[in-house]
């Protein structure tokens, strides 16, 4: 059964991969921030902050030497998927690391490697807050 789960998870393009890896951090970050008692107003600019594609593609960054080949290799095939249409507020360059960095997410969800995804998503969090620049929320 899981060589089935492995092989159908590899089978995805990196950008269905991204699109699931969005959900992971999108519900990881708010389920981080909500405890907070802020207003919900507050909650979504704060997750703004965590989500957005320019702290996405600084955590990439950050973290990228820290990856297996596996999952290097998963972020390169994302980052250099063709993408139709860029955010206005996103830097290109920017997007395609985030992408890339979705795709790892949604790997790593899809392929059941909860204690690796935990720890990546654990740091991508701390990353951002402890280099949050708020000028640019």
């Amino acid at each position: 059964m899981e060589n089935e789960k492995n092989k159908s998870v590899s089978e995805l393009s990196s950008l269905a991969l991204a699109f699931v890896g969005d959900a992971v951090f999108n519900l990881f970050v708010r389920t981080m921030v909500v405890g907070s008692g802020k207003k919900v107003k507050d909650l979504h600019q704060e997750t703004v902050k965590y989500v957005r594609a320019s702290a996405q593609a600084e955590v990439l960054k950050k973290i990228e030497e820290y990856l297996t080949p596996e999952e290097r290799d998963v972020v390169r095939k994302a980052r250099n998927a063709k993408v139709n249409s860029v955010p206005k507020n996103a830097d290109i360059m920017d997007y395609h690391y985030s992408t890339g960095f979705e795709a790892l997410l949604g790997y790593l969800y899809l392929s059941g490697k909860n204690d690796r995804l935990n720890k990546i998503l654990m740091a991508s969090f701390a990353l951002v807050n402890s280099g949050q620049d708020t000028s640019r929320s």
